[in-house]
């Protein structure tokens, strides 16, 4: 198994890549004309990383896919996620790179949400491609930070640095929903596969088998990550991927009881409910009558 370079800290981060520290939390590299200084095949930093890439490339991988890189590409790492590093000793790498370290925004608004923006969660082939007019606007937003930090740390420095970063994710949140618009038709065709991924499902025995198919286990399916998965289908249908999973189980059970002669206790054990009253109340949530209410009125 090839053994994984850990980089705790960003000022390491910065040393990895011959770079001047000037805050032991936060850093904007610009690596062109840099080198790193060992080859590692996979990195796991304790920081969050944003990286701009300014060339096609696909050195960066997670899991066994590369990213989908391409011009004007931002790839987003949370801290903890191993990323697989396909370089060798020619290997130059192009663009800048935002880094800045949990403690760094403690206390701060940025703090408080961070964990909305999901795409620090996305993997291969959900990378952010920008517009040359939305690349200008993320180096101005790593020249504000890049100002900060040069000029000392003061008392108001923590603050600005962590609303500068919160302003640029604020960005990255438009820039994803003009590219969730942008990429329509493939976000159609993946909602497309996933209603005949539920069809399938609930027409074999994996309900009684696995239960109501998780939201994780979708996206599994779809080659998708959980948080961009769930993205896309909040942006395509207006719900969330458990509420459109359940509809379309409120749907089943409907022509079930309308077009069976099942029990309502078969039919809850045939959707993947462990217990028929949890089946009951959920039916009579969605639907505004139990099950048999329902049977009754037609």
């Amino acid at each position: 198994m090839d053994k994984v370079l850990r980089i705790d800290t960003v000022s390491e981060h910065d040393k990895f890549y011959h770079q001047q520290n000037l805050h032991p939390q936060v850093s904007i590299i610009d690596f062109h004309g840099t080198a790193p200084e060992v080859y590692a095949s996979k990195m796991n930093f304790g920081f969050y990383a944003v990286y701009l890439k300014d060339v096609q490339c696909g050195d960066i991988k997670y899991g066994r896919d590369t990213y989908d890189y391409q011009d004007r590409t931002l790839v987003f790492v949370a801290p903890g996620q191993i990323i697989n590093v396909d370089i060798n000793e020619d290997y130059k790498p192009s663009g800048y790179a935002l880094l800045f370290h949990p403690d760094l925004i403690h206390g701060t608004s940025l703090g408080k949400h961070i964990d909305n923006y999901n795409f620090f969660s996305y993997e291969t082939r959900e990378a952010l491609h920008l517009s040359e007019k939305e690349r200008k606007i993320v180096l101005d937003c790593f020249e504000k930070i890049r100002y900060e930090l040069e000029q000392g740390t003061d008392k108001h420095s923590k603050m600005l640095i962590a609303a500068n970063i919160e302003l640029f994710l604020n960005y990255c949140v438009r820039f994803y929903d003009r590219q969730f618009i942008t990429r329509n038709e493939a976000n159609k065709s993946n909602i497309e596969k996933f209603e005949s991924l539920l069809k399938g499902y609930f027409q074999s025995d994996k309900p009684q088998l696995l239960g109501i198919p998780a939201v994780t286990w979708c996206a599994e399916q779809l080659h998708l990550s959980p948080n961009y998965f769930g993205d896309m289908v909040k942006k395509e249908t207006g719900k969330t991927a458990m509420e459109y999973i359940q509809l379309k189980v409120m749907d089943i059970a409907k022509e079930r009881i309308m077009g069976s002669n099942m029990s309502i206790s078969e039919i809850a054990y045939e959707l993947g409910f462990k217990y028929p009253q949890h089946f009951t109340r959920a039916f009579k949530k969605s639907v505004g009558y139990a099950p048999n209410e329902y049977r009754s009125m037609n």
